[in-house]
């Protein structure tokens, strides 16, 4: 008996926010050529992003963090804060050891991108970003932090740890998330079950207030309990 096949998932949607067209333009043709994306919109300025963000709903923003009257930070910040499910953020830039980058991130960012990554490579990250996965690299959030984390080891972030009250597991977990180690990875290396060290991470990010494993790495760096070397 032949099944009968179910519905087309959804295609994942994207809002573009550049203030060059030509950028929107390229972007739109990469993503557009994909089966499976959907581009809903586009904005010249962060600005313009939080009612598109309402009215469209999408899953993800390619957001520029350069831009003439609201940068990417702030319409980041914006967004996680007003919006209801916010959708997933990935900053596109020029330069990836940017101090604009690293403000996004702070932010609340998922991650990020060059504007000279591959067509391929683009279209791999914001699947990735939507699926819940992370754009970034260990080393990368290493090199931002030691070049633009503010006052590292400061008494403010210092107490902010403290009053985390990570245990002492909880404390290994976050070093070996900054590490860059994967769930599994973890799991291996303190000889423990994936479940748990899920269960650990978990305990991690809500008690650093932290939106993902990003945010929680940079609080590591920033207070001192990480070093970016």
């Amino acid at each position: 008996m032949t099944g009968v096949p179910g519905p087309a998932p959804a295609p994942l949607t994207v809002l573009l926010v550049d203030d060059e067209p030509l950028v929107r333009a390229g972007l739109r043709a990469v993503l557009e050529a994909q089966p499976d994306i959907t581009v809903v919109g586009e904005a010249a300025d962060g600005a313009a992003v939080i009612p598109l963000v309402r009215r469209l709903r999408p899953d993800v923003v390619a957001m520029d963090v350069r831009m003439p009257l609201m940068d990417g930070i702030e319409a980041t910040r914006a967004v996680l804060r007003t919006v209801p499910a916010p959708p997933k953020i990935v900053v596109v830039t020029t330069f990836e050891n940017d101090a604009y980058v690293y403000g996004a991130l702070r932010a609340g960012a998922d991650g990020f991108l060059l504007k000279r990554a591959r067509p391929a490579e683009i279209v791999h990250a914001l699947r990735a970003v939507a699926a819940g996965d992370s754009l970034l690299f260990p080393s990368a959030v290493r090199e931002l932090a030691a070049a633009h984390a503010q006052e590292p080891g400061s008494a403010e972030a210092r107490e902010a740890l403290r009053r985390a009250a990570l245990t002492d597991r909880e404390g290994q977990v976050l070093r070996l998330m900054a590490r860059g180690l994967s769930n599994a990875e973890i799991a291996t290396h303190l000889t423990v079950g994936t479940e748990t060290v899920k269960s650990h991470v978990s305990a991690v990010l809500s008690k650093l207030g932290a939106r993902d494993r990003t945010q929680a790495v940079i609080a590591a760096y920033e207070s001192g309990f990480v070093s970016p070397g």
